[in-house]
């Protein structure tokens, strides 16, 4: 197999990754699920760009990943703690407090 070959499986399978991971945002059903759902997505992204950055062996896409991965890693927390704090899609196990 050769080396474009390979980067063409890479990037089937990264984009029916993606498609799998763009049902799950749509569909959901709860918030925390989508932001899960929004991180792979970046995540499957930032590996497309390593991918054609290794196969065309320019260093800006790799650069670029790892800014777009290190973004994507701080909103996914700040997205986390604020659903935290929110209390959203967190079961409570205490008595009449929520829903």
């Amino acid at each position: 197999m050769t080396i474009d070959g390979m980067f063409m499986w890479a990037m089937i399978l990264l984009l029916f990754s993606a498609t799998l991971t763009l049902i799950r945002l749509l569909a959901g059903p709860t918030i925390p699920d989508r932001a899960v759902a929004l991180d792979s997505m970046t995540t499957t992204t930032a590996g497309a760009m390593v991918a054609y950055g290794v196969i065309t062996r320019q260093a800006v896409f790799i650069d670029v990943a790892l800014v777009y991965a290190v973004l994507s890693y701080i909103a996914t927390l700040y997205i986390a703690r604020y659903l935290v704090k929110k209390r959203v899609g967190i079961a409570c196990e205490c008595e009449g407090e929520g829903t």
